[in-house]
């Protein structure tokens, strides 16, 4: 599967990367597609299916965690 044609999306909210002012200011500091800083920056990211939260839906889930040194990504 080709990772670069998933689109990253927040599980929480539903909106992609590009829509998030979060992802597109940091990704504008790097001069970068906010789809790029979310696959490359972004902790809760799933490489798999593209799923990831946003700060403020990582806030309201209750901010999930996994013992280290594994760490949460979204389902």
């Amino acid at each position: 599967m080709n990772h670069l044609k998933i689109i990253p999306i927040c599980q929480g909210c539903k909106k992609k990367a590009n829509e998030i002012q979060e992802y597109i200011e940091s990704s504008d500091e790097l001069n970068m597609h906010p789809y790029d800083y979310v696959r490359e920056e972004e902790g809760t990211y799933n490489h798999e299916n593209g799923h990831f939260l946003c700060t403020d839906c990582y806030i309201a889930a209750g901010m999930p965690a996994k013992p280290y040194p594994e760490k949460w990504i979204c389902p």
